[in-house]
């Protein structure tokens, strides 16, 4: 029997690999598993060795500060895909852990293959790592097909897959009675999936909330979460006292709540792509700690945090990063949008167009499983 390692560092990557995996599944059911996974990867029977709370870590001083920690975690990885010898390990995201476990492995057997799904931003920064990353890596799947240029120059094998959060969905239809407020209008909110984002971002947001609430009387706020951080980010929300205010966890709420919204804030990221496929108007926020944004800004080379600006190269989702990121300035903006309904219908109007360049007319996780299942 074929096995293959799923490795993933943070939810996101733990939800991108099971879709892939469920994929496999049924193009090949006769394969066994063993990962570093989360919820997702476990509802599909699949093992995780520890739990990925242990190694979801945010910032450049975080990492420095668990770096003992880290390093444990990679050579615990690193045995156990060692001793389960798979015949291909498949690295999800989260490339400063994943490809370091990747490398070590490639070392010690190079007959294990190496696949990597979500490859590193090397548009953004440190596009050197592709001169290293050739080194240990058999194939990399690229959600966009801009991606290609970087790898392709350095001769890496790799293929566009598309983006999952790109993809055509069907209309969500769902119980309306499990949606509070009904006769209200929905914001949907995004605070991040790590603990340490929803630290920093929510008590912002729920201050945002209550500049609305001054000035608007008919909104209801759903703030979007991870099945794994939707107790804590409940608890934040219990303490501010705020009615209008509810946390979803569940995939198909979610889905069904951000079709219903009107507007939403989102956290820099790639969640921020599905907000615009649903044509959901939004801006975009973020915040980090002040040593981890000097880094940050020595080493990217991009002048946009958000992929369809990046893509535009103009600001068509504002971006409130850093000291933009507060609760008047969120509001500012919010409200601008409102009074404005023209700026709405443009900026939905323009990221359409960039869209149409981003996508791909097949599933991402379907053609995911037939790489792998090609290299098995």
């Amino acid at each position: 029997m074929k096995k293959i390692f799923v490795l993933t560092g943070e939810p996101s990557g733990d939800k991108l690999a099971s879709q892939v995996i469920n994929n496999l599944k049924k193009l090949n059911p006769n394969i066994d598993y063993l990962s570093v996974g989360g919820e997702n990867l476990k509802s599909l029977g699949i093992k995780s060795i520890y739990d990925l709370k242990e190694i979801t870590y945010l910032g450049f001083t975080n990492v420095i500060l668990n770096l003992f920690k880290i390093n444990k975690k990679i050579n615990q990885t690193v045995k156990a895909i060692e001793n389960f010898n798979p015949d291909i390990l498949f690295t999800v995201d989260s490339p400063d852990f994943t490809l370091r476990v990747a490398e070590k492995i490639k070392k010690i057997n190079p007959k294990i293959k190496t696949i990597h799904y979500v490859a590193p931003q090397v548009w953004v920064w440190r596009e050197g790592r592709v001169k290293k990353i050739k080194k240990f890596l058999d194939h990399v799947l690229l959600l966009f097909n801009f991606e290609k240029k970087y790898f392709e120059k350095e001769h890496v094998s790799c293929e566009f897959v598309g983006h999952p959060l790109l993809e055509q969905k069907e209309k969500i239809e769902i119980d309306t009675n499990q949606v509070k407020d009904q006769g209200k209008k929905l914001i949907s909110i995004f605070p991040g999936s790590r603990k340490s984002e929803i630290i920093v971002l929510m008590p912002i947001l729920l201050d945002f909330i209550k500049l609305m609430n001054k000035k608007y009387k008919n909104i209801f706020f759903y703030f979007h979460s991870t099945k794994e951080k939707s107790q804590f980010v409940h608890s934040i929300v219990k303490e501010s006292n705020l009615s209008n205010c509810e946390v979803v966890s569940d995939d198909k709420i979610k889905s069904y709540i951000l079709q219903e919204s009107f507007f939403a804030v989102s956290k820099s990221g790639t969640v921020s792509l599905e907000v615009c496929n649903a044509r959901i108007p939004s801006i975009i926020i973020y915040k980090i700690s002040y040593i981890n944004f000097i880094i940050v800004k020595l080493l990217v080379k991009t002048k946009y945090a958000n992929i369809i600006n990046f893509a535009a190269n103009q600001e068509i989702i504002p971006e409130l990063l850093q000291y933009k990121c507060n609760p008047k300035n969120i509001f500012k903006h919010v409200d601008y949008f409102l009074q404005n309904p023209n700026k709405i219908k443009i900026q939905i109007n323009k990221i359409q167009k960039i869209l149409k360049e981003l996508k791909i007319n097949k599933s991402s996780s379907e053609l995911a499983s037939l790489s792998l299942n090609k290299f098995l």
